[in-house]
């Protein structure tokens, strides 16, 4: 079977100097009927194929009637490397604790998890297939206090899965990880307002002031590292039980506390104490996978890491794509909120809420 594909095509990349060249590549341009034969030539799956929303890769969804499939064509910018780094965690995860709702990965015809094509320009675009996971998107339905805590229990869950995972990917960096935060200062440029920057600027010297310097004596292992809205299913029936945990696109090795961090962004309250709602999700979390008492000093700086993160990538990439500005800055309007409410509560203040809320 010929591997080569002359017909997917992939966009011209602007010249972006500061950026990560991952998230400067557009994803695979490929067709419905391209799609199609895909999914029936190399997984004998046939099926009426629709296009999913992605910010790097082709994803399709593929039906008949023995169900739903995920097809995904990896951004050829993407490392061979990378991409075969989250299929070996969806599979740990299946062996550890198959309980959890992610993806399971599928073996193709030639019995791989993993096939090869390549684009116009001759570059290796992996191709896999998912199952699909039935749920509502957190993003859509009404947030509560039970909800908050099945997903920090779920991600809890999702750290333990992952602990003993190794890969040789353990190096790969990836501009999201908030290990990187001081790294942030470059995008300052194509952030409007000098209030806006000011509180980028805050956040980054105070990541440099208290996290730079023990990061290293924190657990590092590999982590989801993205459960954003958008990453989180429910049940459709009963909101407060969580369906599905989704992307693994944005994985990386880095500090634990990290992926708590990051999802912990988009717990927060919008009204008040930043953290009352957090606290929820965050103390299910530590629940279920204790926090030590250096990570929790940290906790407030990483959450705060995370809001400055999505501010200065969403609109260094909304100006570099304004015909995808409106998913691309899904997430700007919480993480600007939240650092304006962060910047208003005193460090200490939010360090000892975090304490007393996990008990120690």
């Amino acid at each position: 079977m010929n591997n080569d594909i002359p017909s997917a095509r992939t966009a011209a990349p602007l010249s972006e100097s500061a950026g990560d060249g991952q998230l400067a590549a557009p994803p695979p341009v490929l067709s419905i009927a391209e799609a199609e034969a895909l999914a029936r030539d190399y997984f004998d799956l046939r099926g009426a194929a629709s296009p999913l929303t992605s910010e790097r890769d082709a994803n399709f969804r593929i039906r008949n009637d023995r169900g739903s499939y995920v097809l995904k064509i990896a951004n050829p910018a993407e490392a061979a490397l990378v991409t075969n780094l989250q299929t070996m965690a969806l599979l740990h995860i299946e062996r550890i604790d198959p309980t959890l709702p992610v993806q399971r990965v599928l073996r193709s015809i030639h019995g791989r998890h993993e096939e090869i094509l390549r684009d116009a320009e001759g570059r290796p675009m992996v191709l896999r297939l998912f199952s699909y996971l039935e749920g509502e998107p957190l993003a859509t339905v009404a947030r509560t206090a039970a909800q908050r805590r099945a997903i920090g229990t779920a991600l809890a869950r999702l750290g333990l899965a992952l602990r003993d995972l190794k890969h040789p990917a353990a190096d790969h960096e990836l501009v999201w990880d908030i290990k990187h935060a001081s790294r942030l200062r470059q995008y300052l440029p194509y952030i409007e307002g000098d209030d806006r920057r000011a509180l980028v600027e805050r956040v980054i010297t105070a990541f440099d002031n208290h996290v730079r310097p023990v990061m290293p004596s924190l657990r590092w292992q590999f982590v989801h590292s993205d459960l954003n809205p958008s990453n989180v299913l429910v049940k459709k029936d009963q909101t407060d039980e969580v369906a599905g945990i989704l992307d693994f696109g944005d994985m990386v090795h880095t500090p634990l506390v990290n992926d708590l961090a990051v999802a912990a962004s988009y717990q927060l309250g919008q009204e008040g104490n930043p953290l009352a709602d957090a606290g929820d999700f965050i103390q299910a979390y530590h629940e279920t996978n204790p926090l030590t008492a250096t990570e929790l000093d940290l906790l407030y700086d990483l959450i705060a890491a995370r809001m400055a993160t999505t501010a200065c990538i969403t609109s260094w990439r909304a100006a570099r794509y304004p015909e995808n500005r409106d998913y691309i800055l899904r997430n700007a309007p919480r993480a600007w909120a939240g650092l304006k409410a962060f910047a208003d509560m005193p460090r200490e203040q939010a360090q000892d809420c975090l304490h007393r809320l996990c008990g120690a």
